[in-house]
Order: structure tokens, then C-alpha cells, then sequence
């Protein structure tokens, strides 16, 4: 009887080990992933290959920032796009990791579960406009929050500045025009992009001339910042415009500071003065030396090429800056060796059996939109070697110990 019972939960233990073991069924966005990845390596179904991996448990996610601009040179537009190293990769529970049951219902959130990232905390200057997308839920504190009913469009008034907490992006609605030359670092300060945020900043506060307009996405509040972080009284005052439309302005009557630029003659660069305030107008909580700035400014300067140091303009079709999740995960792709793919076995030694398959191992970035997981950069990665073993025979021809040569040593006269 007791053989018996042993016996039971002896076959229970190894049901639930190969149960938990077992490799569980591919969500939707990763098998979208895994399709994409394969048309992008440029693998059709005649080619004799297989792909391993896409594993969800094996799945890291990231937060990042991104950026995307649009620049107009000479009728020509060029695109690019920038992304912030991801400062910590952990394993987190995403509903997209989750596959659907027969009745078609996700199961339930596990604990731990990160909610949706946002950009840090940042400081906005006016003259301006906000357009914001999520307007039933803005909220507006002067310091303590003020009941405007539903807002979908604040104006920042000449010296309003107010810090926006808990946007997920921030992105231009239209156009802007630049003009060149481009200046270029100088003294660790992004020189050229302060000037063209203080050209920004007075065609802005022409009388008649269109403000710069923002739209922000995601629950959003706006604050008045603290006295001690703006050198002026950093109170603001509330005017209800229209419906859905309120106009915040500066209560101090102390005139506005400028940027730290030097208006020189028309053909002189400008020069920049580090003991003046360095904010990059409209974002007045980004210092000019910041390095993100002053490599945003060199890569600006390579991007317009020659004529970066020439007389003219450019325009700036598109800006956008998100916060999003990523996820990194690895995988193989296996594909059978035949003859004519360029494959060279040289360095395989002549006892070893040869390959008839090449694994290459890659590690893919995607970026996490909705349910949908979108790759954004493939790379090929060397997997850990495995030394090899060799047994004793091998080495000595497989010879047998009969048929090798007995040696000797000399005599050690310190030896007993």
C-alpha cells in the first residue's frame, strides 16, 4: 500500500515538473514580433530555417525617452530619430505577455505590474500654448488646485512658467522656422540652439505673430513653480478666456529676463556669456550645457551639413518627445548549411563532426505600442563558448598503453 502511494506521488511530482517546464503558448504581440523580425532578416518560407525563442519569461522591460524630428533643408526632409539608454532592464508582468483564454478573456494583473512611464517633471515659459489632449484630466495648482472645469487649451502668458508633471508626450502642432547660420559649441554651451530659442522667443512676442503652440498627451497638471526655483515671484493668476480655454499670467511686474545671448553686428557670431542665465527658451527648467543639448547640437550641425555655417533657414517640421516602454528579448535563428552559402569550416578540427546547421543568436529591441510590440533595432549577439573536452585517448592517436614508449626522468639525488 505504502509502495503504492510512493508511487502516486512520485508520477504527480514529474507531471507537474514537465507541466511547469513546459514552454507556454506565444501572446499575439509577440507572434506579430516574431513575423516582422523574420521578413526583416529577409528569411522566406523556401529557405530550410527555424526560429527559436520570443520566450515572454525570458522578456525585459525598459523605460526610455524618445525623440523624433523632422527637418526641412532645401525642400528636402530628413527624419531621425534619438532614444535615451534605458537605465534599468527588469522582469515585468505586461498585459501583452499574457495569452488569451478559450472564451478569449486575459487573465487577471499580477502584482507588480507597472503602469504606463511618463516624462520627468519640466518647467515651460511663456509666451505660449498648450493644447492638451487628456482635458478631463488637467489639473492646475497656483499653488492649490483651482477648479476650471475641462481644459483643453491653456495660454502662457510673457513671464508665466509653470512645471508639467505627468505628461507622456510632449510634441510641436506646427511648423517653425530657423534661420542659419548655426553656431557651435562654445565653453560647453549648446551656443547655436540658445540662439535659435531666443529668435523663437521674440518672433513669438510680436504683436499679431502666431504663438508657439504644444500639445501634451496624458494626465497632466500644471503648477506654479516654487519661489526659490525662478529668481522672480513665481505667482500666477487664472483668467477664464472661453470655455475650456484659461489664460495664466505672471503677478510679478518685474521685467522678464533674457537668454544668456549677445546680440553682436549682423555678420559677427553670437557669443555666449556663462554667468547669465542659460535656460533653452520655451523649456526654461533645461540648462544650455546640458550634454543631451550639446550633442542634440552637434548632430543638428551634421545634419544640415555645409550649410549649417551659410546664410539662410530651416524648418522644423516635427517634434516629439514620448516616454516609452521597451522590451529586450533574445532569440536563434537555425538554418541548414548547403553547399554554395559561404560558410567556412577551416576552423573546426578534423575529429569533430561537422555542423550541418548554423545557429546565429540575436537580441531584439521593440518599443511597446498598445498591444502591439514594434522592433526597433535587431542585433546579432556571440553566445557564451563552450570550451571543448577531449578525451585522453584522442590526444595520444587512440594508442593503446602497451604501444607507448616508457620515458625515464633522470635520477634527483634529493629525492629518498
Amino acid at each position: 500500500m505504502e509502495s503504492k502511494s510512493l508511487l502516486t506521488f512520485i508520477i504527480t511530482f514529474l507531471f507537474l515538473l514537465l507541466h511547469s517546464n513546459a514552454k507556454p503558448p506565444l501572446p499575439n504581440a509577440f507572434s506579430d514580433l516574431k513575423e516582422s523580425i523574420v521578413k526583416g532578416l529577409g528569411f522566406t518560407a523556401e529557405d530550410d530555417f527555424k526560429i527559436s525563442g520570443f520566450d515572454p519569461r525570458d522578456a525585459k522591460v525598459g523605460h526610455s525617452v524618445e525623440y523624433q524630428f523632422d527637418i526641412e533643408v532645401d525642400d528636402k526632409v530628413i527624419p531621425f530619430k534619438l532614444l535615451e539608454d534605458v537605465n534599468r532592464w527588469e522582469y515585468v508582468d505586461l498585459p501583452i505577455f499574457r495569452v488569451e483564454d478559450q472564451n478569449g478573456l486575459v487573465p487577471k494583473k499580477r502584482v507588480g505590474e507597472n503602469g504606463l512611464p511618463v516624462l520627468a517633471p519640466f518647467q515651460l515659459a511663456g509666451p505660449m500654448e498648450l493644447w492638451i489632449q487628456d482635458a478631463k484630466d488637467m489639473r492646475i495648482s497656483l499653488p492649490h488646485d483651482v477648479d476650471a472645469g475641462v481644459l483643453k487649451k491653456v495660454i502662457l502668458a510673457e513671464g508665466a512658467v509653470v512645471t508639467v508633471k505627468g505628461a507622456r508626450s510632449v510634441s510641436l502642432r506646427h511648423p517653425l522656422e530657423f534661420p542659419l547660420p548655426l553656431n557651435q559649441t562654445q565653453n560647453g554651451f549648446a551656443a547655436g540652439l540658445l540662439t535659435l530659442a531666443e529668435h523663437l522667443r521674440r518672433a513669438s512676442r510680436t504683436q499679431g505673430a502666431p504663438l508657439l503652440s504644444l500639445r501634451i498627451v496624458g494626465p497632466t497638471s500644471l503648477a506654479a513653480p516654487s519661489s526659490t526655483s525662478t529668481s522672480s515671484n513665481s505667482r500666477l493668476k487664472l483668467k477664464l478666456l472661453a470655455p475650456g480655454l484659461v489664460e495664466l499670467s505672471s503677478l510679478s511686474k518685474a521685467p522678464i529676463e533674457a537668454l544668456s545671448i549677445v546680440d553682436l553686428q549682423d555678420e559677427a557670431p553670437t557669443l555666449l556669456t556663462p554667468t547669465q542665465f542659460t535656460a533653452l527658451w520655451p523649456i526654461a527648467s533645461l540648462n544650455g550645457s546640458n550634454a543631451n543639448l550639446v550633442g542634440f547640437e552637434k548632430l543638428l550641425s551634421s545634419v544640415l551639413g555645409p550649410k549649417a555655417n551659410k546664410k539662410g533657414s530651416f524648418r522644423l517640421l516635427k517634434a516629439d518627445v514620448s516616454a516609452q516602454t521597451f522590451v529586450k528579448i533574445g532569440f536563434q535563428a537555425e538554418k541548414k548549411l548547403k553547399e554554395g552559402d559561404g560558410i567556412s569550416l577551416e576552423g573546426i578540427p578534423e575529429w569533430r563532426t561537422k555542423p550541418e546547421t548554423l545557429k546565429l543568436h540575436f537580441e531584439v529591441l521593440a518599443k511597446v505600442d498598445g498591444d502591439k510590440v514594434i522592433p526597433e533595432r535587431v542585433m546579432q549577439v556571440n553566445p557564451v563558448i563552450v570550451e571543448d573536452t577531449v578525451a585522453p585517448y584522442m590526444l595520444t592517436g587512440n594508442m593503446t598503453m602497451s604501444k607507448i614508449p616508457v620515458v625515464h626522468p633522470p635520477p634527483n639525488p634529493f629525492l629518498l
